[in-house]
């Protein structure tokens, strides 16, 4: 669905130059024969998860901090990946590149081009996930994400659990779109981290209905 701009997206724009992502189908041709495991998160999980579509500002694709290297020589040749850190980037062109305690990196063709693609590189124990919010949250990658017509999404509640952070009725839309969906089990899990974090959470009252 398109994007309205707000003010926020107008001074990125003005600072860093416009993005046009790609959507979930384009981050599969471009990273198909990588070899690197990889999948989506975000707003793009939650519409794959619940099949209800939504507006989407960018498209956030995650990948195992240990892949860094074989990432950069699959996309160095034809893209260029900086590093960045709450707005500070550097072009990111060999594994020690990476900014200190950065985790995010952003894509795009060449300094020409629009930005295409926001990479999240997240923290791994072999073919672990482990949270780079809390990394005593750990669980197997397969049963982190979910697979949708041949790609990798995170799970949704995983993703409800990294939004409760911010206050955003997008996020309150989100989560009734996947409460109707989520396993008991999976709907437990997002109570109990939510809980451990904000404990005053107004998500906690639906989450125990």
């Amino acid at each position: 669905m398109p994007h309205e701009m707000s003010e926020e997206d107008r001074e990125l724009y003005r600072w860093y130059g416009p993005w046009e992502p790609l959507d979930p189908n384009g981050v599969e041709r471009l990273m198909r024969g990588s070899g690197i495991r990889w999948w989506i998160v975000g707003g793009w999980a939650i519409e794959a998860f619940t099949g209800v579509a939504r507006e989407h500002e960018d498209i956030d694709v995650s990948f195992f901090h240990d892949d860094l290297g074989r990432l950069i020589d699959y996309l160095g040749p034809t893209h260029c990946i900086w590093s960045n850190r709450g707005g500070t980037i550097r072009p990111l062109k060999k594994p020690e590149d990476v900014l200190e305690g950065a985790h995010q990196m952003w894509v795009r063709r060449d300094g020409a081009s629009p930005w295409i693609m926001d990479l999240l590189m997240n923290l791994n124990d072999k073919d672990t996930w482990i949270s780079i919010r809390d990394e005593t949250v750990r669980l197997p990658i397969d049963e982190a994400t979910f697979e949708k017509e041949g790609i990798s999404y995170l799970r949704p509640e995983i993703v409800m659990w990294m939004k409760a952070k911010h206050d955003r009725s997008k996020d309150d839309t989100d989560l009734a779109q996947i409460l109707p969906h989520l396993e008991h089990e999976r709907r437990a899990w997002l109570r109990d981290r939510v809980q451990s974090q904000h404990p005053d959470h107004r998500w906690l009252k639906l989450l125990a209905e």
